[in-house]
């Protein structure tokens, strides 16, 4: 249970599958509303519908990120809609495998627009709110790629590498406003994330994370006392990587 009354609330992205959708689930459990974003309608009334049964509130976006010039004020709406916000988890974004030399601008351009600069308007969506109740803790969900390079994921592993200085930066400019900034690189996690087709991998996901595992370390992170932070997580299977 939360130690705040009323209630936290958290908006999470990419909320109806994987990662988020655990995350929404882990908060719901822990007493924390949760206000869901993420494309698909039909899979987030599902996650909405779940996270109702456990006892907390919980709405839908239906909102496309990849469309970054709308997503702050979309964001702003959201925040006005479901306010007060105590908690942001940045985590929708798209896989990517392919060397560098082949990879087309185009295909560049759209990780680097879901990965990082969809966060960057997601986060600028929600900073004005939380600087005027001089709180709040923004997760972003970035990746172990983001810290070590592995060949064949090259504008994947510079998107999340970026969205780690992204959260670092952060964390520094908006310390004195009471806003907490993780940055949350996980290994691999088994999701949905494998078979999309912009992702050609084939790797053992029996031995991955699961995204309840990732989830409960996110939870973990946000309750923390609100003196404490822990600003830099990699969280690793403990087979190893793949």
């Amino acid at each position: 249970m939360s130690d705040h009354f009323p209630r936290q609330r958290a908006i999470i992205t990419g909320a109806s599958s994987g990662i988020g959708k655990a995350t929404a689930l882990a908060f719901a459990h822990a007493d924390i509303d949760v206000a869901l974003v993420s494309r698909s309608e039909s899979k987030l009334n599902a996650v909405v519908d779940a996270v109702q049964d456990i006892g907390v509130q919980a709405k839908a976006y239906c909102l496309d990120l990849a469309n970054v010039d709308r997503v702050k004020a979309e964001f702003e709406a959201i925040v006005a809609d479901f306010q007060p916000i105590d908690i942001l988890v940045n985590n929708a974004g798209m896989g990517y495998t392919g060397i560098l030399a082949e990879t087309p601008l185009q295909d560049w351009q759209q990780v680097m627009a879901l990965n990082l600069t969809s966060v960057f308007q997601c986060t600028l969506g929600v900073l004005a709110h939380m600087r005027d109740r001089h709180k709040g803790t923004i997760v972003n969900v970035a990746s172990v790629a983001g810290k070590t390079p592995f060949p064949g994921w090259g504008a994947y592993s510079v998107s999340k590498a970026g969205l780690i200085a992204l959260s670092k930066t952060l964390a520094a400019e908006e310390r004195a406003h009471g806003i907490r900034v993780v940055a949350f690189s996980p290994g691999a996690v088994n999701t949905p994330i494998w078979d999309t087709n912009t992702v050609q991998a084939d790797f053992n996901r029996a031995a991955m994370l699961t995204p309840e595992i990732v989830a409960q370390s996110i939870l973990h992170t946000v309750l923390l006392p609100e003196q404490a932070v822990v600003e830099d997580i990699t969280l690793m299977p403990s087979a190893g990587a793949l």
